[in-house]
């Protein structure tokens, strides 16, 4: 029977860019089972070495998580489809026994709350009263931070720890074009004071870790999750969840954005969803694959409102929802989620009753990375060695793996494009007695392709180290970065 499986965005390269495709099955495993052999680039991402469903990979049948039915062996009914979730590498109301009262020019700003019933004067009084933490002041962090203090929440924390680059300003609407170079924090506060001089902007200019988060965290009503990174992200759950802080998350990639609430004492958490986080360097981050910039514009204005809500007490929240956003088509997805009684952090009996080292359990700490084989090694090529070859006329074939938007930006004069993607299915048209020299922006996705071609038995295959950003930075200072 014909399933229609629904890719999302950081798959779609190994589907041909399709977002629905066919796959046959009755039931889960066996949809999967065929989805893999038509699109076997897909196959890596979805299971691990073992054979065995990646734990940060959620596969849904309709809007249940097959991890609660019958798992790869849930049967899939006439009229249903399944959708791969994978990561992507987001309260309480004032406790206050007296709401602090609102001057009369504070009334006429957030006249129009007042008159709805649902927030009036004493909702008002709680957004003043309540404190909220926003996690970056970036893509996520920008509309959030503008629509609180807009909103009149009375303090709002920022941490952050960057600088504005030009790059930010496609998306990052707290800074502007004289904020380049500066703090973002000191830009965040400008920009936020400017717009409702009758909040507290608090800014912990910080690394956020696990030493600092607990203590940064305590006396906030909810936090904000804007992270761009997964030890980040799983330590912002691990620590609202010990605290018992309502985490308000929300994730981007390219057009494709999610949005849910975590932590709430009786709705699951960020590892409910995802147990653990992807392989680094798996999941291409917005500076790899890129982000629509109005994007984190909606999404921040989703975890704005939720938070507001959950200060508020009002409505219904995303907490055992997980919405997805696919800008391309305009439409919203929604799936449920369940709190997993055996997760590790908010289960019954938890085994993490501390924080952890995240950039470990994550895979990038330095000292924990695994050591680089002889051949690993050798398989590097530098930007001033390749150049060397270059200009000594022993030029390799450069095999560039970018999207083709890419590389309309720049180029290696002489380099082949064949996308990340597409590289399973187009293997066979390159030489594999020659040397070949893989290359993408920064290094990561050329050194996924040149360990796939040693695979297949190429055996002179290289990595440019630092990609084309390298190659600008080293060679032709003429070249545009993006």
């Amino acid at each position: 029977m014909p399933v229609p499986v629904h890719i999302p965005t950081p798959l779609r390269p190994f589907t041909a860019k399709l977002d629905v495709v066919q796959a046959e099955g009755a039931t889960v495993g066996e949809v999967l089972a065929h989805l893999t052999t038509t699109y076997p680039g897909l196959k890596q991402h979805l299971y691990a070495a073992d054979g065995r469903l990646r734990s940060f990979v959620n596969v849904y049948v309709g809007d249940d998580d097959i991890r609660y039915l019958q798992k790869d062996q849930t049967p899939v009914k006439d009229g249903q489809s399944v959708s791969i979730i994978p990561s992507v590498a987001g309260g309480s109301g004032a406790t206050a026994t007296a709401l602090p009262a609102l001057s009369g020019d504070e009334v006429r700003r957030y006249s129009r709350h007042l008159i709805l019933s649902e927030v009036g004067m004493e909702g008002q009084q709680k957004l003043k009263a309540a404190k909220v933490l926003c996690i970056g002041a970036g893509g996520l962090g920008s509309p959030v931070a503008m629509y609180l203090a807009a909103a009149g929440v009375g303090t709002i924390g920022i941490v952050d720890f960057d600088t504005v680059d030009v790059s930010n300003l496609q998306r990052q609407i707290l800074h502007g074009t004289s904020d380049v170079g500066r703090p973002k924090l000191a830009s965040a506060k400008d920009t936020l004071l400017e717009l409702n001089p009758h909040v507290n902007v608090i800014t912990h200019e910080v690394a956020l870790s696990s030493a600092n988060a607990l203590d940064l965290f305590k006396g906030y009503d909810v936090v904000v999750d804007g992270t761009d990174n997964f030890p980040t992200r799983y330590l912002v759950n691990d620590a609202c969840v010990l605290l018992g802080i309502p985490n308000a998350y929300g994730s981007i990639f390219r057009f494709e954005g999610q949005a849910s609430v975590f932590a709430t004492k009786d709705g699951p958490c960020y590892r409910c969803l995802y147990p653990e986080p992807p392989p680094p360097g798996l999941v291409p981050s917005c500076a790899e694959a890129g982000v629509l910039g109005i994007l984190p514009g909606l999404i921040g204005t989703i975890q704005a409102t939720e938070a507001v809500k959950i200060i508020l007490g009002v409505g219904q929240t995303l907490a055992g929802r997980f919405m997805i956003y696919d800008a391309l088509r305009m439409k919203f997805r929604e799936l449920t989620l369940r709190k997993d009684p055996d997760c590790p952090v908010c289960g019954t009996h938890p085994t993490v009753t501390a924080l952890i080292d995240y950039e470990q359990f994550c895979g990038v700490a330095p000292s924990q990375a695994p050591a680089a084989s002889s051949a690993d090694a050798m398989s590097d090529i530098s930007v001033p060695e390749l150049k060397a070859r270059i200009d000594a006329g022993t030029r390799p074939f450069i095999l560039d793996v970018r999207e083709p938007t890419e590389y309309q930006i720049n180029r290696i004069q002489g380099s082949v494009l064949i996308p990340l993607g597409e590289i399973p299915q187009r293997f066979q048209e390159l030489d594999p007695s020659i040397e070949i020299v893989c290359q993408c922006k920064g290094g990561v996705r050329s050194a996924k392709a040149a360990a796939f071609l040693r695979q297949q038995g190429f055996t002179n295959v290289r990595n440019l180290t630092g990609g084309i950003i390298a190659w600008a930075e080293q060679v032709d200072l003429t070249m545009p970065k993006y």
